[in-house]
């Protein structure tokens, strides 16, 4: 992709900026730009993807246990399924499907309640017996498994050329993208926002949407709005090229773990969070972790064990309290929106949310009610039930 459109100086007037420049930001560009919005600018410190974002593989599923998180999946889904047509680009798309796998009779039964719920939003999920899920990923012990779910239509992208590909087309339609170019303040009068600070210069605005993710909480701080979205790091590994060559397999996840790994390239890749990871932005890859995926390993998928480890990556989750996303317009700024928190769920869930935020600009009803996931939950009580977090 040409990098003509991107641009390190700002205008010094917009209708919309956005702030961030991830997979959100440039969904939400993209769907403001397609239903005609103009002067929008996205503002990024950094390069396109240079956050979470730019993680090498991200799983798209629809597979949760409450429908609104269903619903944004689902209808994620059938948008990447697309996109080789709207916008246009290859994000090499697998639909290998999911495959959790449970070991106890209480997991079980809670995932036989998502599934009859999922089936119940046209989801295909089904479960299945350890043996199939044997069949279904080659590497899998059947030792202590009590039963597993397998989700056919799921599976895992490149959330790299996803932010390429959205991004492409909203600078063709006229968004700027403003890269390298950090927000260091904000400006309101009553109760709307009226002005961006950058260090490239100060952008009058008519609306703010923030998709910072890990940094929202400081870009809601600025305004007074409070954004509870806390970093944590997460961290994956790519095996050395395996001979022979990896079967395809589910994207595959040890529940009571979290431990998972799926195909890439041409070896596998692996990934656990570590439950005692402390919040903050540091994203050095540290090996540590390792050691809990080996010992998950072990016990739920032996062979993995003793793989070599070629290279790693570390990321950051944006996480809220409820584990649960934070969509919606600020209370006490009219013109102020957000999208962010998505706890690990951002990427599948970001071309359902672009069509989302660019129907609140426009003071439309979007597909589904986003309301339980307004800020405000936390300060009203009115928190959704926490969904079961693993990737």
């Amino acid at each position: 992709m040409s990098t003509s459109p991107f641009f390190r100086t700002v205008p010094p007037t917009a209708d919309v900026v956005i702030i961030g420049g991830g997979v959100m930001g440039a969904g939400i560009a993209f769907h403001l730009a397609e239903a005609g919005a103009r002067d929008v600018v996205v503002v990024e410190r950094g390069d396109l993807a240079c956050g979470s974002s730019g993680k090498p593989i991200g799983g798209v599923r629809a597979h949760f246990s409450d429908p609104l998180n269903i619903e944004l999946g689902s209808r994620s889904l059938r948008a990447y399924e697309n996109f080789p047509h709207r916008p246009g680009a290859d994000i090499r798309l697998d639909t290998v499907g999911y495959l959790f796998l449970l070991d106890s009779e209480e997991q079980a039964a809670g995932f036989e309640r998502s599934v009859a719920l999922q089936n119940s939003l046209d989801v295909p999920s089904r479960m299945i017996s350890p043996q199939e899920a044997r069949t279904l990923c080659p590497y899998v012990s059947t030792d202590g498994l009590v039963a597993a779910v397998y989700s056919p239509t799921d599976g895992h992208a490149r959330p790299k050329l996803v932010v390429q590909g959205y991004a492409h087309s909203a600078a063709e339609a006229g968004v700027v993208f403003a890269t390298r170019t950090t927000v260091t303040g904000m400006d309101t009068e009553s109760d709307r926002v009226t002005a961006v600070h950058t260090d490239c210069g100060t952008i009058t605005c008519s609306t703010v949407i923030c998709a910072a993710g890990a940094w929202s909480a400081t870009i809601g701080d600025m305004v007074g709005v409070n954004l509870p979205v806390r970093p944590v790091r997460r961290q994956l590994a790519f095996t050395e090229p395996l001979h022979p060559p990896a079967p395809r397999i589910p994207f595959t996840i040890d529940f009571s773990s979290s431990g998972y790994f799926h195909n890439s390239d041409d070896g596998l890749l692996f990934g656990l969070a570590d439950p005692d990871e402390e919040v903050g932005f540091d994203t050095t890859w540290t090996p540590r972790w390792l050691d809990l995926f080996r010992t998950a390993a072990l016990r739920r998928a032996p062979e993995l064990a003793d793989m070599e480890i070629a290279t790693g990556w570390a990321g950051l989750y944006e996480v809220t309290p409820d584990h649960n996303a934070l969509i919606g317009r600020s209370g006490e700024l009219d013109n102020f929106l957000y999208a962010t928190g998505f706890s690990g769920h951002g990427f599948l869930q970001a071309p359902a949310v672009g069509e989302i935020v660019r129907d609140l600009y426009l003071g439309r009803a979007p597909f589904v009610d986003v309301t339980p996931f307004s800020v405000d939950r936390f300060t009203a009580g009115a928190g959704i039930r926490p969904e079961a977090h693993v990737v």
